[in-house]
């Protein structure tokens, strides 16, 4: 990881939305998260969860299967469904076992999954490993946007040199 992005995760805890409609459940979640200096809140629902993520967005969600009105599964299809959340990791919590149930948590997008009861070595294992993904695909998209304005900006110099400044940067434009 590069001296930038670990200054920028130093600065910023990451944030952990914990969807569990049951409050002992999310509570212990929650105190674990908090134990690693991560910032973690709280969704009951599958609905409260989508709005709490419309409204700020955090690093990861850890999202309990089983819930009545929006379940995990149909919650993780709506986020991996719209552009400003598809690559939201999200872990999917629970009791089920069966594969029938794990093949739908993979097609519904899940990044990954934990078996209830939860293990607290391996809900933190888990979650600094699908960390360091998110940020390293931060890093990745910021080096991809700086190397692109940075090929426009050549571009337009390249243009400038032989045509008007307004066609140059109109030129500039359309590349992208």
């Amino acid at each position: 990881m590069s001296e930038a992005a670990a200054a920028s995760t130093a600065k910023a805890p990451y944030r952990v939305l914990v969807v569990d409609d049951d409050p002992d459940m999310a509570g212990v979640l929650v105190r674990w998260l908090k134990q690693q200096g991560m910032q973690a809140q709280v969704a009951g629902d599958g609905h409260a969860a989508l709005a709490t993520i419309a409204e700020s967005q955090p690093d990861l969600v850890l999202l309990d299967v089983q819930m009545p009105g929006l379940d995990g599964f149909e919650v993780c299809r709506a986020l991996k469904s719209h552009d400003a959340t598809a690559l939201l990791p999200v872990v999917l919590v629970t009791a089920l076992e069966d594969q029938a149930s794990r093949l739908k948590g993979i097609e519904s997008g899940a990044d990954d999954f934990l078996s209830k009861p939860v293990h607290r070595e391996e809900l933190i294992a888990r979650v600094k490993t699908l960390r360091r993904l998110h940020e390293t695909r931060k890093e990745l998209e910021g080096r991809r946007l700086a190397a692109e304005v940075q090929e426009k900006e050549a571009i337009r110099k390249a243009f400038s040199r032989y045509l008007s400044p307004r066609l140059a940067e109109q030129i500039g434009r359309a590349h992208v």
